[in-house]
């Protein structure tokens, strides 16, 4: 009796081993079709060029071919619920944008997807912004631009290029941080902002560096301090805006890569060992750092705490400023 029960424990178990290796083997597998990103912004733009540039790299990492998919609208909302609408088989991904994930859900009440319905694979890129002052400012670092804000509360500006936009909220970040009053104003993108501020119109603006770059060298405009944690290479000299005393100050734009939540986590971990791979090759570096972009790999739990401090960060910023959604 001991034995024919034993028989049945051992058929039981090998029944069980069998009916997970079609699953598993199916993983090993992967990917077996074509996959396809979606990028929530229209084609040219920062996302999409580095995207293009990793897809031959993880295309021959991955044995399979990318399509890459533009849609654009709504601050990269429309991209990203296609992306957390699709099945989670490694099949669709998404270039998710930092409005999109971690700003657009404090100022939209009605969010047509959930943040948490996508699963974070790796960070790609950050996007390191810097503020200028004009050439006739008798400002030259954070210390004077405070002093002078100070001494003139309200009658001082800051451009940036756009509402709710990372410029936007970078410019606001300082004013709080700094403890000054300046009023914020809106341009229709970075280029008609560094035209004023160049002209004089606008005394200070926040810009992204490679629409302020070529200027700065010229000296047509003063580098005040450029917003990520790091000195940015292409902008060696500039110093930061925390280590010129605003402490903890860290304000970039970036974007990631995304999958919708379910996603198995072979497929995730085999996604990001590709990325990472690709990020980290030296054209792929090179050509993001011609956007004024750093590249930036991590790990999909890095990822996710990245995500989750840039929430908090923003959502009191937005809170307290009282920014407002377009």
């Amino acid at each position: 009796m001991f034995h024919i029960v034993r028989g049945r424990m051992l058929a039981a178990f090998a029944a069980a081993v069998l009916a997970l290796l079609p699953s598993q083997a199916c993983f090993a597998a992967y990917p077996e079709q074509l996959i396809k990103i979606i990028v929530s912004f229209p084609p040219g733009g920062s996302s999409d060029i580095v995207i293009r540039a990793l897809e031959p790299l993880v295309a021959a990492d991955l044995k399979q071919g990318l399509v890459i998919e533009n849609r654009a609208g709504a601050g990269g909302n429309i991209g990203m619920t296609a992306v957390a609408q699709a099945r989670p088989d490694g099949y669709t991904l998404g270039v998710a944008p930092a409005g999109a994930l971690t700003v657009n859900p404090h100022l939209n009440q009605a969010m047509p997807f959930d943040p948490k319905e996508l699963a974070p694979i790796t960070l790609l890129a950050e996007i390191p912004f810097v503020l200028v002052a004009s050439e006739n400012v008798p400002a030259r670092n954070v210390a004077e631009t405070i002093a002078l804000a100070r001494a003139k509360p309200r009658a001082l500006s800051i451009g940036h290029g756009g509402n709710s936009t990372a410029m936007h909220l970078t410019a606001a970040l300082f004013t709080q941080k700094a403890g000054v009053q300046m009023e914020l104003v809106p341009y229709r993108g970075t280029a008609p902002a560094t035209v004023d501020v160049v002209a004089g119109h606008v005394p200070f603006a926040v810009l992204d560096i490679p629409a302020s770059k070529q200027l700065i060298l010229e000296g047509k405009l003063k580098a005040i301090g450029v917003s990520s944690a790091k000195r940015v290479p292409s902008l060696p000299a500039v110093p930061t805006l925390a280590e010129s005393g605003i402490a903890d100050f860290e304000s970039v734009g970036w974007f990631g890569l995304v999958a919708p939540s379910g996603t198995p986590a072979d497929i995730i971990a085999r996604l990001n060992e590709a990325f990472v791979r690709a990020l980290k090759d030296p054209s792929v570096v090179e050509k993001i750092g011609s956007l004024g972009a750093v590249p930036a790999p991590t790990s999909p739990e890095q990822f996710s705490r990245f995500i989750a401090s840039e929430t908090a960060k923003w959502g009191k910023l937005v809170s307290e400023a009282g920014i407002k959604g377009n």
